[in-house]
């Protein structure tokens, strides 16, 4: 898909998805607060910006968090990998995250003012670590929609069960005994307040993980053609990504169920199907 394809194609998918809310986003005496979950690659970041663009132009001050944004400090996941696993130094998974701060934030922006403004986290990826808060991004007034966009939002703990077998290479020789997947399982619980403050959930829907795989690999090859900071060569994606397969393959075949819209893609990011719940 060329570049000006995507752009129509996501111009007409955020449209379609407002149209979709823009009834419940009008009555509400609050912030209408939408997840959009969606796997690497899937073009979760770039659908939210046009959505908050095409939002604005409906008279909505809207607000864009991104669960990204989130992570943890490189020194704080560092003491994770001390104190709970080593696997830990690497961001991605459940516990890697400051939900608390984003649970904050969200309950901050109703009131957010010149007199109070709301400061939340951006994170630099080129330098694994979080930016300083005095360039922290700070909301002056009440937005009327919010999107979180993050992978796997929405995403349910797996059962004792699915969790005995390792899932790869990294989790049979990094992982043998299960500790890091059990404390990222347990972590994983303390997610659903956050899930369960959506108003509605939109789920960008990959076709499997081979192409969730495929689509990250490309991203980080664009980001290598262009010498930034820390991109990482092939051998070091795969281990990267293998921190995500486990709860990539779980997203993938739970997420729609849970979601009040899914967006089915193909192989090449073309939409194939919308369906609302």
């Amino acid at each position: 898909m060329t570049a000006v394809q995507g752009g129509a194609q996501n111009e007409a998918l955020a449209g379609h998805l407002l149209d979709q809310y823009a009834g419940r986003i009008a009555r509400s005496r609050r912030p209408y607060i939408l997840g959009l979950s969606g796997l690497q690659g899937s073009g979760k970041s770039t659908l939210a910006k046009v959505m908050k663009a095409q939002a604005e132009a409906r008279g909505w001050h809207t607000e864009v968090l991104s669960l990204d944004d989130f992570y943890y400090s490189r020194s704080d996941r560092e003491a994770l990998a001390h104190q709970v696993h080593p696997l830990l130094r690497t961001r991605g998974v459940p516990g890697t995250h400051e939900i608390e701060l984003m649970m904050s934030v969200l309950a901050a922006l109703p009131k957010a003012s010149d007199k109070l403004p709301v400061a939340h986290p951006r994170f630099d990826k080129g330098r694994d670590t979080r930016i300083p808060p005095s360039r922290w991004p700070r909301s002056t007034k009440p937005p009327k929609l919010v999107i979180v966009e993050g992978w796997a939002l929405g995403i349910r703990p797996q059962s004792e069960a699915a969790l005995a077998e390792p899932m790869n290479e990294l989790e049979r020789v990094e992982d043998p005994d299960g500790s890091w997947r059990h404390w990222v399982n347990k972590q994983l619980r303390g997610y659903q307040p956050l899930w369960r403050k959506f108003d509605a959930l939109i789920v960008l829907q990959a076709p499997s993980w081979d192409i969730v795989r495929r689509w990250r690999s490309e991203q980080e090859e664009n980001l290598l053609a262009r010498h930034a900071p820390l991109a990482m060569e092939a051998e070091a994606m795969v281990r990267f990504l293998a921190h995500y397969e486990r709860l990539s393959r779980h997203a993938l075949a739970t997420l729609p169920a849970l979601a009040d819209s899914c967006v089915e893609y193909d192989d090449d990011r073309h939409v194939i199907a919308l369906n609302h719940g």
